[in-house]
């Protein structure tokens, strides 16, 4: 009888001992693994019903919360990747044209986790700068012409142990190029032309065919680098306490997303994952900047979000199960200063979205704006019988010389002239083609989106926007 009573009291001991080791683990500030996409529209991934193939990421947001209102101030690269890493607005940091780096005295994620006992890596594309302002232990880049994914599972792997070597938690950055063309790899052949679907504010000539086709498979090959990922964090036994994000970036490299203020450029597909902390399989539609990544962050791994300047507000209790409305705004900006083949080009845009409108202000609107993806149809709009191969927007001029319908020609005409007010519908028009600025029984709306968009601007010294986008034209 002793020996049971022993044996009982034995149990109780190593329960009270594995009930505290659970809560002490439970305590320990969580790894962070963030996986960044290159140029992917979010609505062509899995879990947004997407025709990308993505089974890893489809099993992501089964695993935890897919946030689906996810706003940049700026959709390209380099903007887009500042604002995530400082949670400082474009403006602030003056990162806003192509290639452009935030002003001194920025701070980034490798400030605000490395005071809290982290170990921060990059690995992958920069588009950062400067180095002061983005200390990260730089991991090497990622080759673009070739698929990448093995050395990054390898390099990945390596942080990862050294970290946990030192028993010290790790916020590792991941950022592949797959997205961002050329498209160089990936399977080609599970997009043949005939199965891609065409979105209404496109053009299904052969070259978007073959091009997207290309690009999703960069997409699938991005998908299952995040599966290799997660086996590491299984592998390692630290997935039970890594928050693993998945960003898509800025909109892709097609007419209409990237280097716009449309919806498809501004917007960002995100899902975030860490067990038994964020509730599985939950969908928030809280609008959410990118600059909310940071303090989220940081308030996720126990530290001071009230001690650092950010321009972002912490969403970990809205990832968490919360339901608080944090912005009623998401501000947008592209400026063509600086872009590749229109370096000198003034053409500001600025835009304000609530959770159903949009509203967008070109005041170049007399003029004409471009970028490299869209210089060889402006082309071909000026010379028809041009004799190069046309690329995916030159394609679509040829078919509207071949196919003159009302909507081909409104896309065509959209891709360089935009009016100086648009203001669209989200709900009925999601795409964002019908303008109703004008409209009559939307006034109020109109007005009062001008007014938050005129306040924010006055706020940052850009109510002239093309004052501000003749100070970012390099000499």
């Amino acid at each position: 009888m002793k020996s049971y009573q022993f044996f009982l009291g034995s149990i109780t001991c190593i329960s009270l001992l594995s009930g505290l080791l659970t809560t002490v683990d439970a305590a320990d500030p969580p790894n962070i693994l963030i996986l960044l996409g290159d140029d992917i529209d979010k609505s062509s991934l899995g879990p947004w019903g997407g025709q990308a193939h993505t089974p890893h990421l489809d099993q992501l947001a089964h695993d935890g919360v897919r946030l689906d209102c996810v706003y940049a101030n700026v959709a390209m690269c380099a903007p887009f990747r500042q604002e995530f890493f400082s949670g400082q607005c474009a403006w602030r940091t003056g990162a806003m044209p192509n290639h452009s780096k935030s002003v001194a005295g920025t701070k980034s994620l490798p400030h605000y986790l490395k005071p809290l006992g982290y170990h921060v890596g990059l690995l992958g594309k920069k588009h950062i700068g400067p180095r002061d302002a983005y200390p990260f232990e730089d991991l090497g880049d990622l080759a673009k012409d070739r698929d990448a994914n093995e050395d990054a599972v390898i390099r990945a792997e390596t942080y990862i142990q050294k970290a946990i070597r030192a028993e010290a938690p790790f916020c590792l950055v991941v950022a592949s190029n797959d997205g961002h063309g050329p498209y160089t790899h990936g399977d080609r052949s599970r997009y043949p032309a005939k199965t891609i679907q065409i979105p209404h504010d496109a053009l299904g000539t052969s070259q978007y065919k073959q091009q997207l086709g290309a690009h999703l498979a960069e997409v699938t090959n991005l998908d299952e680098l995040l599966g290799k990922l997660r086996n590491i964090l299984q592998n390692e036994n630290v997935a039970q306490n890594t928050l693993i994000i998945f960003c898509s970036e800025q909109g892709n490299a097609f007419p209409f997303s990237k280097w716009t203020c449309f919806e498809s450029g501004l917007a960002s597909g995100m899902i975030a994952v860490l067990p038994k902390v964020i509730p599985p399989g939950t969908v928030k539609k809280k609008m959410t900047w990118i600059a909310d990544i940071a303090p989220t962050l940081l308030e996720a791994t126990g530290g001071n979000t009230a001690a650092w300047t950010f321009d972002g507000i912490s969403q970990w209790g809205n990832w968490t199960g919360g339901e608080t409305d944090v912005h009623h705004y998401a501000y947008g900006a592209f400026t063509n200063c600086n872009i590749l083949d229109n370096k000198t080009r003034n053409y500001p845009i600025r835009s304000i979205r609530d959770d159903t409108y949009t509203l967008i202000w070109s005041p170049q609107h007399q003029d004409i704006t471009s970028n490299v993806t869209l210089t060889q149809a402006l082309d071909w709009i000026h010379h028809k019988n041009n004799d190069k191969y046309p690329d995916v927007a030159a394609s679509w001029v040829q078919k509207s010389y071949d196919d003159p319908q009302a909507h081909t020609k409104t896309l065509v005409h959209r891709l360089h002239h935009r009016p100086e007010w648009a203001l669209y519908d989200r709900k009925n028009d999601p795409h964002e083609l019908e303008n109703i600025a004008a409209s009559e029984s939307h006034k109020k709306v109109f007005e009062r989106l001008q007014k938050a968009l005129h306040t924010w601007l006055e706020r940052w010294d850009d109510s002239n926007p093309v004052t501000t986008e003749n100070a970012f034209i390099k000499k």
